[in-house]
């Protein structure tokens, strides 16, 4: 299921099970696993887009069973002013087509910046263009999760502080999942 809110998110996911972080680009899919508690993204790897749906589903399922993923963030490429663009629909949709092999959880995440971010954090660690090439996706994979683990985990923190139990607030409009 697509959710409208990401804060639902880790209570959707069966015990036991992770998130992944997916950036899902036209040529490959980059990946990364939080760790069980919620506090830390590591890339994974790549899968090369084949131009066919099943099998690129067919990979991505196989690394769900391996990581025991129970629910996926996925990066939304939305343009700088906010709106959605072709990219955001074909996200929308690789989504759905997704559910329809697995019904897992499913979160947007506003992506903006992510690519950008990685590929300078990897620029500043000398990493040569081949190897940026390489790393690129399933980096900015882990970045996108990063992100809302950490949102999740500071609405948690929120919550308990104020003593209300869980983030049940309003939506924020400017709110980076969609």
């Amino acid at each position: 299921m697509l959710l409208s809110n990401i804060d639902e998110l880790p209570d959707r996911c069966a015990a036991g099970t992770r998130l992944m972080g997916l950036d899902v680009g036209d040529r490959t899919v980059g990946m990364a696993i939080a760790d069980g508690a919620l506090m830390l993204a590591s890339p994974v790897g790549t899968i090369r887009r084949t131009g066919t749906f099943r099998t690129d589903a067919s990979a991505l399922l196989a690394a769900f069973d391996r990581h025991r993923v129970g629910g996926l963030v996925l990066g939304l490429p939305v343009n700088m002013d906010g709106s959605e663009g072709p990219r955001c629909q074909s996200v929308r949709q690789f989504a759905r087509n997704l559910l329809g092999y697995r019904a897992l959880p499913m979160a947007l995440w506003d992506e903006r910046w992510s690519t950008v971010a990685v590929e300078r954090a990897m620029i500043d660690a000398d990493l040569s263009r081949r190897k940026r090439k390489q790393k690129v996706d399933t980096a900015a994979a882990a970045y996108i999760l990063q992100g809302a683990l950490d949102y999740l985990g500071t609405r948690t923190a929120r919550a308990r502080l104020a003593g209300q139990g869980d983030a049940d607030d309003a939506a924020d409009e400017d709110a980076p999942w969609r």
